[in-house]
């Protein structure tokens, strides 16, 4: 082509579209250091330049004689090529924030408000703090609030991973973009904008995608030491072909030189890490796993102890009832006026034992006495029967005779259980026990860490016997019991001073000041706002089946860097001697680096195919 016409067609790629990467060069020259950038610029500016050289002294003798060996294409090409590097990288931050858009289309739109006795339709950005917000069946919550009127099912599924709908009344707690089943419940707006749960689980994503890890700053290290070297490499090569190799080759010498500037472009370096922390901590977010920044999702995979609290972490933080022992003819009418005894106390162990009994489909009565004796138990008259439940002192007090219960009494407190005595018209008539339950999948969980190495210790302030009652059921071999709040935080620096990289997993505001001690907290997703602001993970599912969940995608993440850092500088290795040996055209060095570049964006992606089974993360190849 007419050298000219070669000119106007490059000098728009080499001005324009390209003058990001000037400008990325002379910000980094500024402050002393040297990027891809600066190899990209000196690498397209040598073949641009020179050849406009050639140009303006063909036209000085002119345009005739002799066609000049330009390298406008050379550049043009090399700015191409990076540059689809660069599209390749943006496409995997496009995927990896899939889990963001997702949460995104989660949110309501608009909101049916009350306000001056008239019910309004606006947009869910203009709720306010305390305006009383009505929620039709089948409507999403638009705002974190509390059920001020109404009784419903609210599916939050989205959110907790929790598939059975939750039961919602007057005083409970609704997190916004929850889907609200059947009944209308009136919620009073206590959170809104970005103070919402979820507007805080979109942040978290955001910033742990943003966020630049240990690792890649050992990269940035390496790419302040591999310019210069290279850029001397390249300055060598070219003295040596045009002063001994081919003598007096102005052209053949540059064309070498521009070859190893552009096979040594450590862009492939500079995408190894980003590219897979956003990958891996963006499909984290999708099985519910939210790392608050990348070097979190890089220290999880040290990890080599993992404390857990008792209440609320292992066991499901509220009592349930286990056991009922009747020695009455009629079991149905009896645990009916146990019920309704307990249905006048306020006492959270009476709330399970009523919930129990319901749960059996049994009716409870309305009693006609009642009478809470504190630290001895109830009494009541129910349909004119005298109902007793309570400990052996309430049964000494009332002159009942329980001696022969008493022996299975202490078996079910060994098991960690609260054991009530029940006795009708001062006549022993049974057994009842609460306790507080270990989670399905505590178990499970556990077993896993073992598996993969893990010390596993549990935490509480509870007494020693009920704890280890609770660790024997989970498979946990050891036990911290009767540790005041913040005492948890003290075990913790004694595991860290011999040496442990520890992970804290709770999920009460008591948590808090050890989850911020570990290496490593871990809220469970269910708990406080508290524990999980403390935390560096959350355990959105509320299952302890994250945790080696969350150790396995770091360590399949880091994996993945390595990876991706090998062969970005063994590329590098191998094509600088053969640029400098002339074996290897600008161009073809150029298509070289953006292919070394999309080969790593692929590998990373793959970390967005990590699936849960029974085993864990897994890789889907």
């Amino acid at each position: 082509m007419n050298p000219w016409f070669q000119f106007l067609l490059a000098t728009p790629v080499q001005l324009y579209i390209g003058r990001s990467f000037y400008i990325g060069a002379y910000k980094a020259l500024r402050n002393g250091s040297a990027n891809m950038d600066v190899l990209v610029a000196l690498g397209t500016s040598a073949a641009y330049f020179y050849s406009l050289y050639l140009t303006v002294d063909w036209i000085r003798q002119g345009a005739g004689g002799y066609e000049p060996e330009l390298y406008y294409e050379t550049s043009a090409v090399l700015i191409t090529l990076v540059l689809l590097g660069k599209l390749f990288e943006a496409l995997a931050k496009g995927r990896t924030s899939e889990a963001i858009k997702t949460l995104m289309g989660l949110q309501a739109k608009t909101a049916l408000v009350v306000r001056s006795g008239e019910e309004l339709s606006i947009p869910v950005e203009e709720v306010v703090k305390g305006d009383l917000v009505i929620v039709r069946p089948g409507e999403k919550v638009p705002v974190d609030g509390e059920v001020v009127d109404g009784t419903s099912s609210v599916d939050e599924s989205m959110l907790t991973g929790e598939s059975m709908p939750v039961g919602k009344k007057a005083g409970d707690r609704v997190i916004g973009a929850t889907i609200n089943k059947n009944g209308v419940l009136r919620i009073r707006a206590t959170r809104i904008g970005r103070e919402t749960a979820l507007a805080q689980i979109i942040k978290v994503v955001e910033e742990a995608q943003g966020s630049k890890a240990p690792i890649q700053r050992v990269a940035d290290v390496i790419s302040g030491i591999f310019v210069p070297i290279v850029v001397g490499i390249a300055v060598l090569v070219f003295l040596a072909w045009f002063f001994l190799v081919d003598r007096g080759n102005f052209a053949g010498a540059l064309e070498k030189g521009i070859a190893v500037l552009v096979i040594a472009c450590p862009c492939a370096l500079g995408l190894a890490t980003p590219t897979s922390i956003m990958a891996g901590s963006g499909r984290a977010a999708e099985l519910g796993i939210l790392f608050k920044g990348g070097e979190h999702l890089e220290t999880a995979h040290r990890i080599d102890t993992v404390v857990l609290d008792k209440t609320g972490t292992v066991t499901k933080g509220k009592p349930e009832l286990t056991d009922v022992m009747v020695d009455y003819p009629d079991r149905k009418a009896l645990l009916s006026w146990v019920g309704a005894a307990e249905k006048s106390s306020e006492h959270p162990l009476a709330e399970a034992i009523v919930s129990g009994i319901q749960a059996k489909g049994i009716a409870l009565p309305d009693a006609e006495e009642f009478e809470a004796i504190p630290g001895f138990g109830v009494r009541a008259m129910v349909e004119g029967r005298e109902v007793l439940i309570g400990t052996r002192k309430l049964m000494a007090r009332y002159e009942v005779k329980a001696d022969r219960a008493f022996a299975a009494m202490e078996a079910l407190e060994q098991e960690g259980k609260t054991a009530m005595l029940m006795a009708l018209d001062r006549r022993y008539a049974g057994l009842i026990a609460v306790a507080d339950t270990i989670k399905e999948s505590s178990k499970a969980a556990v077993e896993r860490l073992n598996q993969m190495g893990i010390r596993v210790i549990m935490i509480t302030g509870d007494n020693r016997r009920t704890a280890e009652a609770i660790a024997r059921q989970a498979g946990i071999g050891e036990v911290l019991a009767e540790v005041l709040p913040e005492g948890k935080a003290e075990e913790v620096r004694k595991l860290q001073e011999q040496g442990r990289v520890v992970a804290m997993v709770g999920d009460g505001i008591n948590d808090a000041p050890a989850l911020a001690t570990a290496d490593i907290g871990m809220a469970i997703g269910t708990g406080t706002d508290v524990a999980m602001e403390a935390a560096d993970v959350t355990l959105m599912r509320g299952e302890l089946t994250g945790i080696p969940d969350a150790i396995r995608m770091s360590r399949r993440t880091m994996v993945n860097i390595r990876q991706n850092l090998f062969w970005a500088l063994a590329y590098n290795t191998i094509g600088i001697p053969v640029a400098a040996a002339g074996f290897l055209a600008p161009w073809v060095a150029g298509a070289a680096m953006a292919l070394s570049s999309v080969s790593v964006v692929l590998n990373a992606l793959r970390l967005q195919r990590a699936r849960v089974g029974d085993r864990g993360i897994s890789q889907a190849f």
